[in-house]
């Protein structure tokens, strides 16, 4: 290697760590541009043709931001109004012990005893929820006081998250609207054959759709048997826990536990233990088994992946990348296995023996 090549590659070391460096704090957003940039390939290559790249790529971020914006919009609106309810309840005094167990009865379904709950659990109901007296209002307020707080200290971070979110929408329009010059120029600069490029992408193609299936199927299937399960059992409200437990699913083994080992829990403090046990048998053998089969199954097959490589791709991906990582982890090893099976390729033939 001449010195002038040298010195090359060292800078591309030096800044190359850098680069790392800088984007490190705002990973989550950069993953999730990419992860949607591929979900939105298909589509941008159709609208391309009739509207031109960067056009497409604007009315699909657009229609992307619309369909989950707006409705997580509406729900942030209903909590906000809900929250300022009980802010004003509270300051009439009206805040009761008999209220809020009305409430949680009517959203979750569940017949609600908070006093036999806190008694049980040697807390005093009264400390928490007073009569209609001066003392048990102004705890409520403290309490409020606190909460809001909180709330303040974490407004003093929004900064970083429109920073981040800016980046976001950057990074996914111009991987949509120049995603086919990035992959040319990615391949006019690598030291590789051509089709051994080829095979890094198809194979980054199938490991990357493995993984998004996977776990959106397992997540489904899971608040799916859920939903069974608490219909069966005389739950109220399964199709809310449903929708609860595929969002919670699409964190593996731990995810749906979130939902029907509270709600045996539950069960248990009031006096319903046949249910209880019931539902935490199914939860047991039915909920949980269904995840550590079908994820590695599901995911493993389609992308050639050992299912124990899988799973550690997906707890792995946990801690290296965050949330993120429930879809990059086994892409991670998926390539490290491909880019493997290409190094041994090189190798020279094995002499014969004389």
């Amino acid at each position: 290697m001449s010195i002038e090549r040298g010195l090359l590659l060292a800078a591309i070391v030096l800044l190359g760590a850098v680069a790392v460096l800088m984007v490190l704090p705002y990973e989550q957003y950069l993953l999730l541009a990419i992860l949607l940039a591929y979900l939105l390939y298909p589509l941008q290559r159709r609208l391309r043709e009739r509207v031109g790249s960067r056009t497409s790529a604007g009315l699909l971020i657009v229609g992307s931001f619309l369909a989950v914006i707006v409705p997580l919009g509406v729900l942030l609106g209903v909590a906000v109004s809900q929250a300022s309810a009980i802010l004003v309840a509270i300051e009439r005094g009206e805040f009761s012990l008999g209220a809020i167990e009305s409430q949680l009865s009517e959203r979750t379904g569940i017949p609600m005893d908070i006093e036999r709950i806190l008694s049980e659990g040697n807390l005093d109901p009264s400390a928490l929820f007073g009569g209609s007296g001066g003392d048990s209002t102004t705890a409520l307020l403290d309490g409020a006081s606190q909460v809001l707080g909180n709330v303040v200290s974490v407004l003093g971070s929004l900064s970083d998250i429109a920073i981040g979110i800016t980046l976001f929408l950057f990074v996914l329009y111009y991987l949509l609207a120049d995603g086919p010059a990035l992959a040319a120029w990615l391949r006019s600069v690598s030291p590789v054959r051509d089709t051994t490029i080829d095979r890094l992408y198809e194979r980054s193609d199938r490991l990357m759709w493995a993984v998004v299936f996977g776990n959106i199927l397992v997540a489904v299937v899971q608040g799916v048997l859920v939903g069974i399960g608490f219909a069966a059992l005389g739950v109220p409200n399964a199709i809310f826990w449903t929708i609860a437990t595929t969002i919670l699913a699409l964190l593996p083994i731990i995810g749906a536990s979130v939902v029907w080992i509270p709600a045996t829990g539950y069960l248990v403090l009031v006096d319903r233990p046949v249910i209880a046990v019931a539902l935490f048998g199914y939860g047991a053998l039915v909920v949980s088994l269904s995840d550590n089969y079908l994820r590695p199954m599901i995911g493993g097959r389609e992308a050639r992946l050992n299912p124990g490589l899988f799973v550690v791709g997906l707890f792995g991906g946990l801690t290296v990348f965050g949330f993120m990582g429930l879809f990059f982890g086994p892409v991670v090893l998926g390539l490290l296995k491909v880019l493997v099976e290409l190094f041994a390729e090189y190798r020279p033939p094995a002499r014969s023996a004389m």
